[in-house]
């Protein structure tokens, strides 16, 4: 499966940005998807994780209240809704699939995930 994570850029703080991870050559049905950033010089961490179905769904501490992760599976497409943007959030975004199935969970470790796509700068700045 490819996966292209698309819909950075920059914004300025307390604005808004959606990003989409489209998954091709396999339906998306079946797998776990997470969001992951990773600032300059910091490792890659899970901001926000969504099980297959779209039923369990989790979120780090620094964006709960602010990002939303949602999937359309018709689609083949999972989102990342990000408001109240702050300096902080600047990073590339990484979209990860973990095709093994064993349930219907989120999972929070990078090497939990098989699949990851290329990667999308967001930059918050004024």
């Amino acid at each position: 499966v490819q996966l292209q994570a698309s819909g950075g850029g920059l914004v300025q703080p307390g604005g808004s940005l959606t990003l989409s991870c489209a998954a091709s050559g396999r339906t998306f049905s079946g797998y776990a998807v997470g969001w992951f950033r990773q600032a300059s010089g910091k490792e890659r961490d899970v901001i926000a994780s969504i099980s297959w179905s779209g039923g369990s769904t989790y979120y780090a501490d620094s964006v709960k209240g602010r990002f939303t992760i949602s999937r359309d599976n018709a689609k083949n497409t999972v989102y990342l809704q990000m408001n109240s943007l702050k300096p902080e959030d600047t990073a590339v975004y990484y979209c990860a699939a973990r095709t093994v199935y064993l349930g219907d969970y989120y999972y929070r470790r990078p090497r939990e995930y098989d699949y990851w796509g290329q990667g999308t700068l967001v930059t918050v700045s004024s």
